[in-house]
């Protein structure tokens, strides 16, 4: 049995940069690629991000993003939208999709 890792390759041009706070907000991937990558830009923050299709609430249940780390996530093509929260508020995230991990 044999497997076949692509490494993430970003759709450029469709970053975005957000600033979580204390009440869930969400962000809209402008293509259907099957991966995402968000890169938590803070040193202190702690972010919460949820992705699914249509509208998402993120809360501290969901995917923990700690300070200065980045994850990569699969989703399904019609999951476009990344929800997130910052309990403590502040910060920024950078979300951008594209295919691979």
């Amino acid at each position: 049995m044999s497997s076949t890792y692509e490494s993430f390759c970003p759709a450029y041009g469709t970053g975005v940069v957000v600033a979580p706070g204390v009440a869930s907000a969400s962000s809209t991937l402008t293509t259907a690629d099957e991966g995402i990558v968000i890169t938590n830009l803070s040193s202190t923050v702690l972010t919460y991000v949820r992705v699914g299709e249509g509208a998402q609430t993120a809360t501290t249940a969901d995917y923990p993003l700690l300070p200065l780390t980045q994850i990569s996530l699969s989703k399904g093509k019609t999951e476009r939208t990344v929800a997130y929260i910052a309990p403590a508020g502040g910060g920024s995230i950078h979300i951008m999709s594209g295919r691979g991990l």
